[in-house]
């Protein structure tokens, strides 16, 4: 049997195996498209069955290329991988689920490769290689969102935003930089920059959140930035609103739900943020997907931080209850002692006008040759001219101080 015949058999066995795959639960497709892949891998030869879906959960076409090309770009994480997958792309998949695989790859390898970083002049290279061919545009587009993966994981914003806007191959990809993907990138660099405004990154968000053809992969885009975007005024709610919408659109989506619980942290809302957040363990306990653990290790972190956000309001709403009472208290304790201090300096009044009248009568009694009316009357004087003193010392004082308690 001649090589090109050996091919073919080779081929032709992963067809039948995954064809065979078809409805298996998730761990058991993922098996079987891990060793299909792995065996084209080692005999040199790339998938030539066709890819319909950008289904992890049920396609195992899909799944067995998606393992095929992270091995190559695993092993050559380069631009020349790159192009080599964007022609594959453009031959191997249907019109209707290219977009959604170009994405899914060139994002998620970017992401795996993200520590292998191509300078500006083999990305302008890269670029002059495919100027002229009929395809151009499309393959600019797939190198474009390659680098765009990996400086996105890298949150490199600045020069994220100078790539897809300033660069050959943003140049080459022409009218695929109105593209949502690119759109949602373009906001992914503007919220994470120190030099662009909130506002150009809520427009560009807008304008990928709202495009008609929005893809998963879009929504994902949009929702990792916001969650991880420099402070703003209403980041918690924009998060809110839009996951959930993500939420409703993309029920199954253990990504999407645990943006949403990220929302409702950041809204200080803790148990329901714990509730999105279970939810999306269990949802991600029930996918195989390839990055399981990295993301179960991400979504356990987030929920020690919530508990303890959760722990910690409480220790301080329990600390502002008693602070209000002990504030409470001291009001209390403080009218209590103005009150006494006030009696005390009418007491004194009174207690001062009694002496001296009686001091007074005492005298007016022993000494002098007055008559008995006459000391009555000038007994009685005293007394009434006591009586009015104590009578303004207690009544100014009752003045002064009720006027000092009014706000």
């Amino acid at each position: 049997m001649d090589a090109s015949a050996a091919q073919e058999q080779v081929h032709e066995q992963v067809r039948v195996r995954l064809a065979g795959a078809v409805g298996a639960d998730a761990a058991d497709l993922g098996r079987i498209a891990e060793e299909a892949a792995l065996r084209l891998r080692e005999n040199g030869q790339e998938p030539h069955f066709e890819v319909r879906s950008a289904d992890f959960a049920t396609d195992p076409f899909f799944v067995c290329a998606d393992r095929y090309w992270r091995r190559r770009f695993a092993d050559s994480p380069s631009s020349d991988t790159a192009l080599a997958c964007a022609h594959w792309i453009a031959v191997h998949t249907t019109a209707g689920c290219r977009s959604a695989v170009r994405e899914q790859w060139t994002l998620g390898n970017g992401f795996i490769t993200r520590s292998h970083m191509e300078t500006r002049e083999q990305l302008e290279e890269a670029a002059r290689g495919i100027a002229g061919v009929p395809e151009a545009a499309d393959l600019a587009l797939t190198l474009l969102l390659y680098h765009a993966g990996k400086l996105r994981a890298n949150f490199a914003f600045d020069d994220l935003n100078a790539v897809l806007t300033t660069s050959a191959l943003a140049t080459t990809a022409g009218p695929h930089r109105d593209e949502p993907v690119v759109l949602a990138l373009r906001s992914f660099a503007a919220f994470g920059s120190r030099a662009l405004t909130t506002e150009h990154a809520r427009e560009l968000l807008d304008r990928a959140w709202t495009a008609p053809h929005r893809s998963r992969n879009v929504v994902d885009v949009c929702l990792n930035r916001l969650a991880f975007s420099v402070p703003f005024d209403g980041q918690g709610e924009l998060l809110r609103r839009l996951a959930q919408e993500a939420v409703e659109t993309h029920p199954d989506n253990h990504m999407f739900r645990f943006r949403l619980a990220t929302a409702h942290h950041l809204c200080a809302d803790h148990d329901e943020a714990l509730s999105h957040l279970d939810a999306a363990l269990a949802m991600l306990a029930r996918h195989g997907a390839f990055s399981r653990e990295l993301l179960l290790e991400q979504y356990l972190v987030k929920r020690d931080a919530i508990q303890e956000a959760r722990l910690r309001a409480a220790r301080e709403a329990e600390h502002e209850t008693r602070w209000r009472r002990q504030d409470a208290a001291n009001a209390d304790l403080e009218r209590a002692m103005h009150r006494s201090s006030v009696r005390a300096v009418e007491l004194v009044a009174v207690f001062t006008s009694a002496i001296a009248f009686a001091v007074g009568s005492l005298q007016v009694t022993l000494s002098g040759t007055l008559k008995l009316h006459e000391r009555l009357w000038l007994l009685t004087a005293l007394g009434a001219g006591l009586a009015v003193f104590a009578l303004l010392i207690v009544g100014g004082t009752w003045l002064i101080t009720r006027r000092r308690s009014r706000p």
